[in-house]
């Protein structure tokens, strides 16, 4: 069961809070040991994506997302009741979208995206990724 910090991480990252949520789960990977430090890891890696996409940072963006979406895809399909499957489908089409564009076109990207108005391969992306928590059955 992860810690209550894991979950505030969620928390902030849900609420686009990026970079919190990178001090939140840069503490708690920094004291974790696997297989959990890589899960963490990666998901503060996708969170500073995000950030650098949000501040217009087109490398920054591309390179965190990238790191991310690796370091998590071995969790597939849940780990920590965190439904990873989704979060690497959001984060990869968002990444696809950050490579398609011109560093230059950033900035309209972003925009977009927070209005959630983002085409990607005919389809919608609706917004940020988001942490999605899997209820386990009983």
């Amino acid at each position: 069961m992860p810690p209550q910090a894991f979950w505030q991480g969620v928390e902030e990252f849900n609420q686009k809070e990026f970079y919190a949520c990178h001090d939140t789960l840069e503490a708690l990977w920094m004291d974790s040991k696997e297989p959990e430090k890589s899960f963490y890891k990666g998901v503060l890696q996708i969170s500073v994506g995000c950030y650098h996409l949000g501040n217009h940072n087109w490398r920054g963006a591309a390179i965190l997302l990238g790191e991310g979406i690796r370091n998590i895809s071995e969790y597939e399909p849940v780990y920590e009741d965190i439904d990873v499957t989704r979060l690497l489908v959001d984060s990869s089409e968002l990444l696809q979208a950050v490579q398609q564009i011109q560093p230059d076109q950033i900035s309209q990207l972003a925009q977009k995206l927070e209005e959630g108005k983002l085409i990607s391969d005919d389809r919608s992306i609706n917004g940020w990724p988001k942490i999605f928590k899997i209820e386990p059955e009983n």
